[in-house]
């Protein structure tokens, strides 16, 4: 039993000292991100919206505010100082649109290609025009004409086409 009491204890000290993320403390804000302490902090929830911000004393700070709106909608921002020294800034909104992120070193998406923009373009002309397409298929707009799409297929056709999976290969 003791011997099972002084493994456990090994066990425990090893665990301990054992780092899962190393690359972690190596960073430069790692040693302030440690021990960093909350300066202000500030919250007010109600029935219906809410609000609150606060500070560290490593320069985190972050502020938001929502209400309650067929769901909830809110807008807030956050900064903090990155590894590389440089102070990042983020603004957002969230709500039916979903979540909405502003900020210097985000990406941004790629612009719309022409040919997007010219379908675009034409869709909203066909719908003004009273065109509708609402992707189902119509066989009378390719030329086949309704009876011709739901004719019955020989028996003879469609053993054919099934057929093809059921051949040996040929070498």
């Amino acid at each position: 039993m003791q011997l099972f009491i002084v493994a456990s204890a090994l066990l425990g000290l090893a665990a301990a000292a054992y780092a899962p993320y190393p690359e972690q403390s190596n960073r430069p804000q790692a040693s302030f991100e440690r021990t960093a302490r909350i300066l202000a902090l500030d919250s007010d929830v109600k029935e219906d919206s809410y609000r609150f911000n606060f500070e560290t004393e490593n320069g985190i700070k972050q502020e938001e505010q929502g209400r309650e709106v067929d769901g909830i909608e809110n807008s807030g921002g956050y900064q903090y100082t990155g590894d590389d020294g440089q102070l990042y800034a983020v603004s957002y909104s969230g709500g039916q649109g979903g979540f909405q992120p502003v900020g210097a070193h985000l990406p941004t998406p790629p612009p719309t290609p022409e040919a997007i923009l010219k379908a675009l373009e034409q869709n909203a002309r066909d719908e003004a025009a009273g065109i509708i397409d609402d992707g189902s298929y119509n066989p009378g707009k390719y030329g086949g004409g309704a009876a011709a799409a739901f004719a019955p297929q020989p028996a003879y056709a469609r053993a054919q086409a099934s057929a093809g999976f059921r051949q040996p290969y040929k070498f």
